[in-house]
């Protein structure tokens, strides 16, 4: 007799959260960091129409620009879904990174928020106003973590800082506990 292995998701807002962990903030890349998906929309289909319009007189070239698109599209696609697959989630305990490689592959980096050291931001000019993407970089004692094209980069940094202050908080009251409990004993 086989048994099914099924896994209880109820309550789970993704893969490998943890019990009692709660979703703060899912977050993408803006919507800038597909421009060159964009540009392989756009480049097939303008090349494309050239030839018609060179030789006006032959109808088999007007299904060159129709051709064209389509690759634009399946290029476009690919982009679209890494990007689309390419997300943060930050918790009350941890920031995560799934970042989508090809159609199979993915890498997660995790940060717990205790371990987070500096958390910073910036707009590039005058583009960066306008479509609202900057840059956060978040450091830790180890390393920084860079999440370039960042949506609205001032709300994920409040964010960002309200989470990690409640985890240290969360962390010196933990700290309080024990030692009520030593200093009682």
């Amino acid at each position: 007799m086989s048994r099914k292995h099924t896994h209880d998701t109820s309550g789970k807002s993704f893969e490998g959260q943890r019990e009692g962990e709660e979703v703060i903030l899912v977050f993408r890349r803006h919507m800038i960091a597909m421009r060159k998906g964009f540009y392989l929309l756009l480049i097939p289909f303008a090349l494309s129409a050239i030839p018609p319009l060179i030789w006006q007189t032959q109808l088999e070239l007007f299904l060159l620009p129709i051709a064209g698109l389509l690759v634009g599209l399946l290029l476009f696609s690919y982009h679209f879904l890494m990007w689309y697959f390419t997300l943060f989630i930050l918790t009350d305990q941890r920031l995560r990174q799934v970042t989508q490689h090809g159609f199979f592959g993915s890498d997660v980096v995790e940060l717990k928020l205790s371990k987070i050291h500096n958390i910073s931001y910036n707009i590039p000019g005058m583009s960066g106003e306008i479509f609202g993407f900057g840059t956060i970089v978040i450091q830790t004692y180890v390393g920084d973590l860079t999440i370039r094209h960042a949506d609205h980069p001032q709300k994920i940094y409040n964010a960002l800082q309200d989470a990690v202050d409640n985890a240290e908080r969360g962390v010196h009251e933990e700290a309080d506990i024990e030692n009520q409990a030593v200093e009682e004993d």
